[in-house]
Parts: C-alpha cells; sequence; structure tokens
C-alpha cells in the first residue's frame, strides 16, 4: 500500500499556529504572575507570523491538500489575513481591561488563539468533516472565553446558554451534513456539488439535509429567530469576549457559508434561497425593533448584529459572483466597525466600574472630543449615512439584491435602517448634548489611542474610497469559484 504524503505548504499557517499555541501555554507558565505581557507578545508575533505565511503563500489558483479535504484559494487567504488583523486588535483593544480585571492570563491568549486555528480550519475547508472541525474548535474556545470570568453569575449563566444552544445547533448542522452524505455519498464539497448537478441523489432528502444545514449555519451567524443566545453572551461576558466574539468569527462564518452553501450546495441555490429570505427580513426586523428598547450598550449592540447578519444574507441571496463579493465587503465593513466600538465601551470601564449603559456615553464630547468623534463616525457608519463604509456596504448588498430581481427585499432593507437609525443617533444625541455623569478624564495607553484612531479614520476613508476594498473582495471570490 503507498502512502502519498500530503503537501504541507498550503496549511503552514494552520500548522505554525498550532506549534505556537503550545509555545504560547509553556511561555506563560514559565514566566509566572509577573510578566503576563510575554504571552501576549508571543501572541502577537504568532499572528504577525501566520499573516506572513499565509501572505507568501497567496496564490490565485485552488490548492487541495490531505486528500482533498483542505483547500488554498484567493478566498480563503483574503479571510485569514482580515482575521489576523482583527485578532490582534482586540487584543490590543482588550489588554488593559482584561489586566485590570485580573484575566490577563495565559488560557486567555491560549484560547484566543485555539479559537482563531478554527477559524482558518473553517475558512479552508473542503470537506465536511475539517469543516465540522474547524467549527467546534472555535465554538468550544469560545464558551471558554465566555465563562472566563468563574467568579461572575452572569457570565457563567451566558456562557451555560451558549454552550447548550450551540450543542443544539451543532447537532442540526451534523444531522444536516449525515442526510446530504446518505443522499450523495460523499463528504467533499467539490464531489457533492458534482453529484447534486448529475441528478444521481435524492432530491427530497437533499432539502431536508438543506433545511438543518441552514439552521446551523443561522445559529452561528446569530440571524433570526436563531438568534436568542446572542443579546445574554454579549451582556455576560467580559466586554473584551463580546469584542472577539462579534467580530472575528463572523469572517469564518461568511467562509462557512461560501464552503458549504455557495460551493457545495450551489445547484440547489433555488432551495435555500428562499430560506434566506425569511432569515434575512427576520433578522432585520427582530435586530432593528428590539434594540430601540435596549438601555445596555452591549444588548443594543447585540440586536444591532443579529440586524447586520440580515443585511450580510442580502448577498447571498442574489446568488452571483457580485452579490458574494458585496457580501465580502460588508463583513469586513462590519468587523471594522464592530472593532471601533467596543474598544470605545472598554474605554469607558474604569477600574471596579463596567460601562454597560447607554447612559455612560453622556456627555462624552466634555471628557474627550477626540473620543466622542470617532464615536460619532462608528455610530454613523453603523446607521449607513454617507461618507461612512457603513453607508457603502448597504448599498452594495442592496444593488446586488436587486440586480437579483429582489426589489421588495431591498424597500424592506431601506425601511428596516430607517427604522435602526434611531437607536444609533440616540447615542450621538447622549454624546453631544447630555451633561456627563462623571468629569473624570478618559484613561488610555498610545498604542490604543493609535489603533483606535486608526480604526476610525478607516472606517470615513473606506467610506470615500471603498474601491480598493470591493476590488479585493471581487478579486477574492471571482479566483476562488
Amino acid at each position: 500500500m503507498n502512502f502519498i504524503p500530503p503537501d504541507f505548504a498550503p496549511a503552514s499557517s494552520e500548522i505554525f499556529m498550532l506549534i505556537m499555541v503550545c509555545v504560547v501555554m509553556l511561555a506563560d507558565l514559565a514566566a509566572g504572575e509577573g510578566r503576563r505581557y510575554v504571552a501576549y507578545l508571543i501572541t502577537q508575533i504568532t499572528l504577525l507570523g501566520c499573516a506572513i505565511l499565509t501572505f507568501v503563500t497567496f496564490s490565485t489558483e485552488s490548492t487541495l491538500t490531505f486528500h482533498g479535504m483542505f483547500i488554498d484559494d484567493s478566498m480563503a487567504d483574503t479571510l485569514k489575513l482580515m482575521v489576523y488583523g482583527t485578532v490582534s486588535a482586540v487584543l490590543v483593544y482588550s489588554h488593559s481591561y482584561m489586566a485590570d480585571r485580573g484575566m490577563l492570563k495565559g488560557e486567555f491568549f491560549s484560547l484566543i488563539l485555539f479559537a482563531t486555528l478554527g477559524m482558518m480550519v473553517m475558512i479552508s475547508a473542503s470537506h465536511f468533516l475539517t469543516l465540522y472541525i474547524g467549527l467546534e474548535l472555535l465554538s468550544l474556545s469560545l464558551y471558554a472565553l465566555v465563562a472566563l470570568r468563574r467568579e461572575s453569575l452572569m457570565a457563567t449563566e451566558a456562557a451555560m446558554k451558549f454552550f447548550v444552544l450551540g450543542a443544539l445547533a451543532s447537532g442540526f448542522l451534523l444531522y444536516g451534513m449525515s442526510l446530504v452524505y446518505g443522499a450523495t455519498g460523499t463528504l467533499h464539497v467539490s464531489m457533492l456539488a458534482q453529484i447534486i448537478q448529475s441528478g444521481a441523489s435524492s432530491k427530497e432528502v437533499l432539502v431536508v439535509g438543506l433545511v438543518f444545514i441552514v439552521a446551523g449555519i443561522a445559529f452561528k451567524l446569530s440571524a433570526a429567530p436563531f438568534h436568542m443566545w446572542a443579546p445574554d453572551v454579549y451582556q455576560g461576558a467580559p466586554t473584551a469576549v463580546t469584542l472577539f466574539v462579534g467580530s472575528a468569527p463572523k469572517l469564518a462564518a461568511f467562509g462557512f457559508v461560501m464552503r458549504l452553501l455557495v460551493e457545495g450546495m450551489g445547484e440547489m441555490v433555488t432551495d435555500w434561497q428562499g430560506m434566506l429570505v425569511i432569515l434575512a427580513v427576520l433578522s432585520m426586523a427582530v435586530g432593528n425593533i428590539a434594540a430601540i428598547a435596549q438601555t445596555n450598550i452591549k444588548r443594543m449592540l447585540a440586536y444591532s448584529t443579529i440586524s447586520h447578519m440580515g443585511f450580510l444574507l442580502l448577498g447571498f441571496i442574489s446568488a452571483d459572483t457580485n452579490g458574494y463579493s458585496s457580501s465580502l465587503f460588508y463583513v469586513i465593513a462590519y468587523v471594522l466597525m464592530t472593532l471601533g466600538t467596543f474598544a470605545m465601551v472598554m474605554l469607558l470601564c474604569r477600574y471596579g466600574f463596567e460601562a454597560e449603559n447607554i447612559d455612560d456615553f453622556k456627555g462624552l464630547n466634555k471628557r474627550s472630543s477626540l473620543y466622542a468623534f470617532i464615536t460619532l463616525l462608528l455610530m454613523l457608519s453603523l446607521t449607513g449615512i454617507p461618507p461612512m463604509i457603513g453607508f457603502y456596504a448597504k448599498f452594495a448588498v442592496l444593488q446586488a439584491v436587486v440586480n437579483a430581481g429582489y426589489v421588495w427585499l431591498a424597500v424592506v432593507g431601506v425601511l428596516f435602517s430607517l427604522i435602526g437609525a434611531f437607536y444609533y443617533l440616540r447615542i450621538i444625541k447622549l454624546m453631544y448634548f447630555d451633561e456627563p455623569e462623571t468629569i473624570e478624564p478618559i484613561v488610555s495607553n498610545s498604542d490604543v489611542r493609535i489603533l483606535l484612531s486608526a480604526n476610525g479614520f478607516a472606517v470615513l476613508a473606506l467610506g470615500i474610497f471603498p474601491q480598493s476594498l470591493m476590488g479585493l473582495s471581487l478579486y477574492a471570490i471571482q479566483n476562488s469559484m
């Protein structure tokens, strides 16, 4: 029996990440309590090393390895580079917050890197098994991160809810995959597409399997009506963990949807299009309407995320290259806005005080005009007001869905955007027109101040000049299909 060794080069960044996770754990143990910065520095070096490896192996051609279970293409490389940048920014923003609360420990960095590895595997998976392994590696790491503050009843409750509902969603997904395997006899994504196209499989069984798969995907995206976990997890988790949960995994979820629905089950587009239409409308409705009633900023942003996932799905509904690239642009824009917004929430936190209420933004302009202006840019972008990146992102997906013939869906999207404007503009009103509840200055490290300023500038600059990012998104999708 001849054994052909796989080509390890396409997975070099994943292999490097796995090795470095072990190094981080051992280094943190050796450094001890007084030198937690060692694990932080090694984690940032790990992300930089992965970015270099991914950039060096960046290719316009798709490369399959590990017997067709792992794929390296331009979409995978683009998403991975975005993930590295997002996770690195999360670590910069959360460093002081976690240190003040005694949670800046080796397990925090190890779980972050394990979750990142899970995202990388999800993005490059070309087989049901690797898709599921990547998803579970990410999910289990997130459950542990949410429960990191062990003495907090709210964090423990949030982690339990997340775990139970996540296990249920994973069961849905796995059951759907097993039905698809039973109907087609293959677990390879590329072969699955060929078998469905040939008509050599039971359509009824495939549709039932597809329903369970879409339900599992909707949970991971926190799309309504599978959104129940998001508000409780966002509120209960430490704000630094909420920032991580709400940002980088959305990039991996986009890759997951592309691999499973578009590449694997693209021939069943008429079946999953209708399902995504329902999910998109419900997400935009539930997210925007429920957010109005929230007084907790983290719960409000959770419902905001649900509404944004509805807009993200509009690009997939159009079912063409333009639509998929618009969705990729949208998810990148969303992550950029989420990073800045939660970073501002963490900045308002002080030692022994959690800034969780919307009223904590009162009079922010009098405490720091710079941070008030950055928050203004972020809120306008989340609303979808020009010339911010959020406007162009919404315009791109709405244009894609109109071109696909779903004019009524675009009208629904615009109407719910108008409803959503209320709770974003309310934050601006509090910052500029209300008196501050405290005159204590906002203290931040220089690295956070520089990165947050760059984040706010990027939201504005990429809205005025979106061509480069839109071109990158289109390039990544076209060279991967």
